[in-house]
């Protein structure tokens, strides 16, 4: 099973369907509208975890850090 590695590029939809368990890290976060219906296939689909962190007022380095504390790699 390789290194787990969340890239910072994609958009939510795109790391959420290949890693669901980023759902709820991202809920952990402050991210809570992801876990609304339907919010997943909408705005995941354009929005990116950078555009979410500024967007929501979230610090980037904290996401990087909350993502490598659950064993996750950063691709930027």
């Amino acid at each position: 099973m390789g290194n787990k590695v969340v890239d910072l590029s994609k958009t939510v939809y795109e790391l959420c369907s290949t890693n669901p368990e980023i759902i709820d890290i991202l809920i952990e976060l402050g991210f809570k509208d992801i876990a609304k219906p339907g919010m997943l296939q909408t705005a995941g689909r354009i929005m990116t975890l950078s555009k979410g962190a500024a967007m929501k007022k979230i610090d980037l380095n904290t996401i990087k850090e909350t993502f490598k504390n659950h064993g996750y790699e950063i691709a930027e």
